[in-house]
């Protein structure tokens, strides 16, 4: 009942609202695309349209297989595949509108088949095709799935002891020629049927994406795209990446996650670059030859990747030539600024942060081609996007001071904002206040208009009146050559309020020792003072991380305070 009175005397955000009252701003950046006689399609635009213009035998996507088998896939064959896909969608009753969940790795039909839903005017959700059975059921549910497209053994593993418990699930779609009972083997069905398939004529606010992200508690939220967020991809993809046609670019996310979507299929079509799409996983040398053989010229990845190459040490690289790389690109936690300079020592050229969230559908924030890259930021707000830092106070939200930590906000109104959290209403309202879109990160500004990731807000550390940030800590046990990666918290103290405790991870060559736990807090000290350097450093085998990467400070904490651990159903498998 308290959620109904407060949502009563609550001014209720409209983002559709919002994204007219802005549509001026993002004029120029619709001249990126070139819509369906005032509707939108995202698959004609990051397929037909090139197609049409001449350049249907570009490469769209370069693949290489676990096994070393390479394939090259023409825009032509890409844009064929996606109308194949989207026939045999129709062919089974699916209309605009329903919904399709992906659960695959990197491979070919994986990409013809996100293309081909938007083709056919449904809306596509990539999960992660390392989850177990609980998240993929849960989200599943939440989407209200009609399709689901496989492995058999993922189907077999995870998918079938539950599959009539989804009610809306009306059809599996498996990869290969074979299919286990009851579901559709996609192999046959793609070569009967026709590469002739117009897309689907949509309205800018019809749904397109449905992007699932984990809260600190309760259910998984789904967060809703819609078909003009398309702009947004490709303004961004061209402006924080330097993504334009013919360039040879490199994603390395997995495309069950929103980077590997936004930025790893929709944006570097919808700028018509070359992709590279390597099936297997991180493998330092692969990686490298790689860059190397495809003369790779812009390169996004993401800073547990980053600092594995860096543990891996200079020489690991020195047989490689980088001389075809352009722009570097950080994306998923922020980047220690160690990792800024060591990367344009051994690359020539600096990895760019860049900060955006599964709710803003793209990127904010911005170390640009051609910026001064200042280590440790995340940049400036890209052109367009208004964004603050601010503070509530007893007569709403005010705007902090250049050097005043606050909470990182954003004027909505961008296309690719989220419409919502799906079947959330109230939980989407709380992220607006005042006619700003509340992040829920803690950064400050400096006085040339770059911003600084602090930390989430619950992960501030309050120690005897001072506001101390995780990542500033963790950055600084970074430097030190023995750590690999670092978590910091804070942890309960009857004097100080909070104290901050380091959980660490080495290097090969070091080992754990009272010696070396000494060492790592003097250094802490030194730089950045006793007020703020851990009181106590734990070595790990290793941390617990999203599987997308980032360290979760929270399950850290809880396990040290024995809480709740909420929603963990992105954590990797971890070792302590």
């Amino acid at each position: 009942m308290a959620q109904d009175s407060e949502a009563a005397t609550t001014t209720v955000f409209d983002p559709v609202a919002a994204t007219r009252a802005s549509a001026d701003l993002w004029r120029d950046a619709r001249t990126l695309i070139d819509g369906l006689d005032g509707k939108f399609n995202i698959a004609h635009e990051a397929l037909d349209r090139h197609v049409n213009q001449g350049h249907g035998d570009q490469i769209a996507l370069r693949w290489s297989g676990k096994d070393g088998s390479q394939q090259d896939i023409t825009y032509g064959d890409l844009r064929d595949m996606s109308a194949r896909f989207a026939n045999v969608l129709a062919a089974h009753g699916l209309h605009p509108g329903d919904s399709l969940f992906s659960l695959a790795g990197r491979v070919p039909e994986l990409y013809a088949g996100a293309l081909g839903t938007l083709r056919a005017g449904m809306v596509f959700t990539p999960l992660f095709s390392a989850f177990g059975p609980d998240p993929i059921r849960t989200r599943m549910e939440i989407g209200q799935a009609n399709v689901l497209l496989t492995t058999a053994s993922i189907y077999r593993r995870k998918i079938a002891p539950w599959r009539d418990q989804i009610p809306s699930l009306k059809l599996v779609l498996i990869l290969g020629d074979d299919a286990p009972e009851g579901c559709v083997a996609l192999g046959p069905e793609l070569a009967a049927a026709s590469p002739d398939f117009a897309p689907v004529p949509m309205e800018s606010e019809d749904p397109a994406l449905i992007h699932f992200t984990s809260g600190t508690t309760g259910k998984p939220k789904g967060a809703v795209h819609v078909q003009n967020a398309v702009v947004y991809h490709a303004f961004s993809g061209r402006e924080a990446l330097g993504l334009t046609p013919g360039a040879v670019y490199w994603c390395t996310a997995d495309p069950g996650w929103v980077t590997g979507t936004s930025y790893g299929i929709l944006s570097p079509l919808v700028n018509r670059v070359t992709m590279i799409v390597d099936e297997a996983e991180f493998d330092l040398d692969r990686w490298y030859g790689t860059v190397e053989r495809e003369k790779v010229q812009i390169w996004y990845s993401a800073p547990t990747a980053i600092r594995m190459m860096m543990r891996a040490g200079a020489e690991a690289a020195a047989p490689y030539d980088f001389s075809s790389l352009t722009f570097l690109a950080s994306v998923g936690e922020p980047l220690n600024p160690e990792a800024v300079v060591w990367s344009a020592k051994v690359f020539g050229q600096p990895f760019h942060d860049n900060w955006w969230q599964t709710e803003t559908g793209g990127i904010m924030i911005a170390n640009r081609p051609g910026m001064e890259v200042r280590p440790g930021s995340m940049g400036k707000p890209l052109p367009g996007v208004e964004a603050a830092i601010v503070e509530k106070g007893e007569d709403g939200l005010r705007e902090c001071a250049p050097r005043e930590i606050g909470e990182l906000a954003l004027r909505p109104g961008w296309p690719s904002m989220m419409r919502a959290y799906l079947n959330e209403e109230a939980r989407y309202q709380k992220a607006f206040a005042d006619g700003w879109y509340l992040s829920g990160d803690l950064a400050l500004r400096d006085e040339d208009g770059y911003f600084w990731f602090v930390g989430r807000a619950d992960d501030l550390i309050k120690s005897s009146g001072h506001l101390i940030g995780p990542f500033e800590v963790e950055s600084a046990l970074i430097e030190h050559e023995a750590v690999a990666e670092a978590g910091v918290i804070g942890v309960p103290d009857e004097t100080a309020g909070e104290v901050v405790k380091a959980y660490v991870t080495l290097n090969p060559g070091f080992r754990p020792s009272d010696e070396l736990e000494r060492e790592l807090r003097g250094h802490a000290r030194k730089t950045l003072g006793a007020a703020v350097a851990p009181r106590e450093v734990v070595f790990r085998n290793t941390l617990p991380k999203t599987r997308s990467g980032k360290i979760m400070r929270r399950l850290l904490k809880a396990r040290e305070l024995g809480l709740p651990e909420g929603d963990i159903s992105t954590l990797e498998t971890d070792e302590t």
